[in-house]
């Protein structure tokens, strides 16, 4: 205690207390741990820049609103299992994410520049890997991530572009490139927008600064239909689907209708060919690790969704379980392959393929996505 002059006592001066250590939330160790992976699997010394760092911020946002929605979907689907042993015990929250993996991942979109909050740029696809025990984040770009991707990487990108889908009652005359066409065009009239019918199949007209190049691609629906994935989830293209129901307080299986989103999905697979290689060439000058490593991603994906369906359907659909003879051993199995890449185009070619390492996580049974139908699959997509 001290006094004054006016004799008041003063109560000491409080002692200096050491600065609080904040702990570091989600969002700061995330982003360091990218911006970590960008400094080590970049080549060369490279800043990253603001409009990068942008990026990488908004992944943290969208990721963590997959993830929301994931853990919502597993309640969900925990109540309703008829059988609980059955239930998926671990929560899609941030702690049980494969962060390593993600990080890199990261990396190679946000050097390619594809933005999560762009409407269909780019979408993360949570799932579970049940052999490592934690979710793996899958990132795929939407339609708009296609477009994006295939102009940066373009020999030459097209000035304007037209995708449309058409159906019974609609007027669609194709004019090819020919003698009496120097360049190609087309006639197309919507003759009743209120019902226009079923769909008979879609196009895409590519224009160019030279006419002379541009291109007309015709896709009759059985074309479309070709590329219909195998195992595709008739939440989103339409069919009959098995589900468990509640009939007369009982849980049992039974099959229904779903509308889908077959006109969506329909034009999903008009724009995937229309910015193809095949039609919009990739400049082998252009083409980086970062678009090798997507197209090996796109693969991947492609695997793990096909099994995923097969999951999904492998608890609904009756086995029969008769006995039957023996059968003959066959080959020993196989390691799972995902197809090579040219390295010029970073198209997927044809062949075998090279096995699946541990470190690219193949999935077989053990990956399941948060919702039967995966946003792979999703109209917008």
């Amino acid at each position: 205690m001290s006094e004054n002059k006016n004799n008041t006592t003063m109560a000491p001066a409080p002692a200096a207390q050491a600065p609080a250590v904040q702990q570091e939330n989600m969002s700061e160790r995330f982003t360091k741990k990218v911006l970590q992976e960008f400094g080590s699997s970049v080549s060369g010394a490279m800043e990253v820049t603001d409009f990068q760092k942008r990026l990488i911020q908004g992944y943290f946002i969208m990721i963590d609103r997959a993830l929301k929605t994931a853990e919502e979907e597993r309640i969900r689907k925990n109540k309703a299992n008829n059988n609980h042993d059955y239930d998926n015990n671990l929560p899609a929250t941030w702690q049980n994410v494969n962060l390593g993996d993600l990080a890199l991942d990261l990396v190679h979109y946000a050097r390619m520049g594809l933005d999560m909050q762009q409407d269909a740029m780019l979408y993360p696809i949570p799932y579970k890997n049940n052999k490592a025990g934690y979710y793996d984040i899958t990132l795929m770009p939407g339609y708009n991530g296609i477009k994006y991707t295939a102009v940066r990487y373009a020999v030459e990108a097209p000035i304007g572009e037209t995708i449309e889908l058409v159906y019974s009652t609609d007027t669609f005359v194709p004019h090819k490139k020919d003698s009496a066409h120097p360049v190609a065009t087309y006639e197309f009239q919507i003759n009743n927008p209120f019902d226009r019918g079923e769909i008979i199949g879609g196009f895409g007209y590519l224009e160019f600064a030279e006419p002379a190049r541009n291109e007309l691609i015709i896709m009759p629906l059985k074309d479309i239909l070709k590329r219909k994935p195998e195992y595709a989830s008739a939440n989103f293209w339409g069919g009959t689907a098995t589900e468990w129901q509640t009939v007369d307080g009982k849980r049992k299986k039974v099959e229904v209708q779903k509308e889908g989103w077959f006109d969506e999905m329909c034009r999903k697979t008009l724009i995937r060919e229309v910015y193809s290689a095949k039609h919009l060439p990739r400049d082998p000058q252009k083409i980086d690790d970062a678009y090798q490593f997507m197209k090996a991603r796109e693969a991947r994906f492609a695997e793990i969704q096909a099994q995923a369906e097969i999951d999904a359907q492998a608890n609904i659909i009756p086995i029969d379980t008769t006995p039957t003879a023996p059968a003959a051993l066959g080959a020993p199995p196989q390691p799972v392959t995902i197809p090579e890449t040219n390295p010029g185009t970073g198209e997927v070619i044809g062949g075998s393929g090279r096995p699946v390492t541990a470190s690219e996580g193949a999935v077989g049974g053990s990956g399941q996505p948060m919702a039967q139908g995966s946003l792979y699959d999703a109209p917008n997509f």
